[in-house]
């Protein structure tokens, strides 16, 4: 991704639209100060640039049955790109997974993983730790969550960056 100079109003747009992803364009426009087709050119170009990675809608997993939130802490018997890519790969398709992070520290990889209940949970932590290449597995199983915001912190008054 190319790096653009994103001034103040373009800051404006990530931010509203990660607040609110179904904002209409004219609302955000009305927000960031200008008029609605400059601001949808805007959002396509930070779409094309590569800021906004897509829209999704924030589901509640207990309304759909995924009672256990864990985190598994995964470290492989290697780490040659082969058996990383491997290891990737593999949690990629199971849907439960909903996050794998390649890790510094003991930990090879920190995956976010949901289950229906603490069997569902077991059976997935038995899958992992059966895995390929998968020489630790620790379970973190998550109590209350307090805090739970998506994306990253957005001011349109302070750039994060500077060209």
């Amino acid at each position: 991704m190319r790096r653009a100079k994103l001034d103040s109003i373009d800051l404006r747009i990530l931010k509203d639209l990660q607040d609110d992803g179904r904002i209409t364009n004219v609302e955000l426009a009305r927000r960031a100060g200008i008029s609605a087709p400059p601001c949808l050119r805007r959002v396509r170009a930070l779409e094309e640039g590569g800021f906004i990675k897509g829209y999704h809608a924030d589901l509640d997993p207990m309304a759909l049955g995924y009672e256990v939130v864990f985190f598994a802490l995964v470290g492989l018997n290697g780490q040659s790109e082969a058996v990383l890519n491997a290891f990737q790969g593999m949690v990629a398709d199971w849907p439960e997974v909903r996050e794998c992070h390649m890790a510094r520290g003991p930990d090879d990889f920190v995956l976010k993983i949901v289950a229906r209940n603490t069997a569902h949970e077991n059976e997935l932590t038995q899958k992992l730790t059966s895995a390929p290449n998968v020489s630790t597995v620790r379970t973190i199983q998550v109590i209350q969550t307090s805090k739970d915001e998506p994306g990253v912190p957005v001011d349109p008054e302070h750039p994060p960056y500077e060209d």
